[in-house]
């Protein structure tokens, strides 16, 4: 029995080890209304498999141009459908690994109680100086936001108003500082938020906010990425995703 100790403490140690060695990381580009979201993610992806998720947020369009570039992201997650297809069409991506992962809401919000009315008619009445949306050439949530000024034949008359961010984050940023009284941001950036005043836009205003992900081929290899694209399929991701005021499917 204690010639044989030694052994099972070797053997028993090769498994811990072995364990630990498995674990990985993958670093993944985030599109950053999905921010929070992902962060819970990320901690339950951790919990669950061991596996690190080094998240980076930013607008999908500058992501896009970071990867055709050569950044060393392996897992994609757009706030858009163009950018994951174009990654496809172009060689970035593992074929067949594009999908759907979220569909996003936009909110007009304001820190101030009663500005902003149920039905978004503060547009109209124009009693603010400054309206904060994300840049809509690099941002899908800033493209929604115009697409909703444009629906509303507002858009010309507000434009001299609008002050844009380079991101969704940005554009948050501006109205919780006070920089714009106002602003067009994710539903998911609100949804926790005490107090203020919001318009949750109608669906029909604008082109669906689809939100697809791809996994990179410098993450083909990568069991960290793999998993971490496996995860996001599942209903334990979705129910948070959900949480977030995000639809899914």
């Amino acid at each position: 029995m204690i010639a044989r100790r030694p052994m099972l403490i070797a053997a028993l140690l090769s498994l811990t080890l072995g364990g630990t060695a498995f674990a990985g990381e993958t670093k993944v580009a985030v599109a950053a209304n999905f921010t929070e979201a992902a962060k819970e993610i990320a901690a339950r992806f951790k919990a669950k498999t061991g596996h690190d998720a080094s998240l980076s947020f930013g607008s999908s369009g500058q992501f896009y141009t970071q990867i055709a570039n050569g950044a060393p992201f392996e897992v994609f997650l757009s706030a858009d459908v163009e950018r994951p297809q174009k990654a496809e069409q172009e060689g970035l991506s593992v074929p067949g690994s594009r999908f759907t992962y979220a569909t996003g809401r936009l909110v007009l919000y304001s820190k101030t109680p009663g500005l902003v009315d149920g039905k978004g008619k503060v547009l109209t009445i124009g009693k603010f100086e400054k309206l904060s949306i994300a840049d809509p050439k690099a941002a899908p949530y800033g493209q929604a936001a115009v697409e909703t000024l444009t629906k509303l034949k507002l858009y010309d008359a507000l434009k001299p108003k609008i002050v844009q961010g380079t991101s969704i984050t940005q554009a948050f940023q501006y109205v919780q500082t006070g920089a714009a009284e106002l602003g067009f941001v994710a539903l998911s950036q609100v949804i926790t938020e005490q107090g203020g005043s919001r318009w949750v836009v109608p669906a029909s205003n604008h082109t669906p906010i689809e939100q697809q992900a791809v996994l990179l081929k410098t993450g083909a290899n990568s069991e960290a990425a793999k998993a971490f694209v496996a995860f996001l399929k599942s209903g334990e991701a979705k129910a948070i995703i959900k949480r977030y005021g995000y639809e899914v499917r």
